[in-house]
């Protein structure tokens, strides 16, 4: 089964709280996810940000709208249960809990009167019936959505410039990810060697303990498979036990596997994993704007 949506955990994690006792998240994500029969797999589900599982943000945001509405409430840190008008809406027997729903209660009502801004611009004037996306969840899509399109914007520069810019940028990223030695010595090694397959040979690390061997090539086309066996014939000429090869373009299929069921460890990084590597490094990117996601300190606001 999917992962509810925030408005269809209310009922249920309310339902949940009805025995009137204090309860925990992980008490009501274990009941929820056996109430909504999902699997490990959708319970471990991250954000796109990887920084909280998909059905958690769902619980605290199904959480906080009915605490909003008086439904439930914190009777200490991580701790909450129902309250007598939660009881009483339970004892109406609705068929489900929703915003719609909500808004009935002033205090409910006023708090998000309070915090709606711009938000409907922001939600493409969805109705409060359609609205099943957390704010974290809209603020990740939001955030994955221009990433992708700075990619595609630094993909289109690098197919457009030329190959010595290419393996700058090469040189740029790997030094950036803690390779190469420094930036002078990964900057003689690339694209110097152009030996069978291979146009350059870094460090792995500082003090050069090993070495890998790079192909670096600014293509249009898919790079299949027999690209990746001359590459890797290349490195057992060497004697080398490890390769990226790296390009603007994409692999095919025959290509990954192939490299899966070799003994020689290589990698592949393609126009959009560089593109990624490079935001994420600081590589021919600039910083536009900076938010910070607070949450509140339940410690802060502890009596000693």
């Amino acid at each position: 089964m999917a992962i509810p949506d925030f408005q269809s955990i209310m009922l249920p994690l309310l339902k949940f709280c009805s025995d009137g006792q204090e309860h925990t998240n992980r008490d009501a994500l274990d009941a929820l996810a056996r109430e909504f029969g999902l699997t490990e797999e959708e319970q471990k589900a991250l954000l796109p940000s990887g920084q909280q599982c998909i059905i958690d943000n769902r619980i605290v945001w199904a959480r906080a709208h009915m605490k909003m509405a008086q439904l439930l409430e914190n009777t200490r840190r991580g701790v909450f249960r129902i309250t007598g008008r939660g009881k009483e809406v339970l004892k109406q027997n609705p068929a489900e809990i929703n915003l719609r729903l909500l808004r009935q209660f002033p205090e409910y009502d006023s708090a998000r009167e309070r915090h709606r801004d711009n938000r409907q611009e922001q939600t493409s004037c969805l109705t409060e019936d359609q609205e099943t996306k957390t704010p974290a969840e809209r603020l990740e899509e939001a955030y994955q959505a221009l990433r992708e399109n700075l990619a595609r914007e630094i993909i289109g520069q690098l197919k457009a410039a030329s190959p010595n810019f290419f393996e700058k940028v090469v040189v740029e990223v790997l030094v950036k990810m803690g390779y190469g030695g420094s930036r002078k010595d990964a900057g003689q090694a690339i694209g110097r060697s152009g030996d069978e397959g291979i146009d350059g040979i870094i460090k792995e690390d500082r003090l050069g303990l090993d070495i890998i061997y790079i192909q670096a090539k600014k293509w249009e086309c898919t790079i299949s498979r027999p690209e990746i066996q001359k590459f890797a014939g290349a490195l057992q000429g060497k004697r080398a036990r490890k390769g990226i090869f790296i390009t603007t373009s994409d692999f095919s299929s025959s290509a990954h596997e192939y490299v899966t069921a070799i003994d020689s460890k290589i990698i592949l990084i393609d126009g959009q994993q560089l593109a990624q590597l490079m935001m994420d490094f600081g590589v021919g990117v600039a910083t536009d704007a900076v938010y910070e996601l607070k949450r509140l300190d339940s410690d802060y606001f502890t009596d000693n």
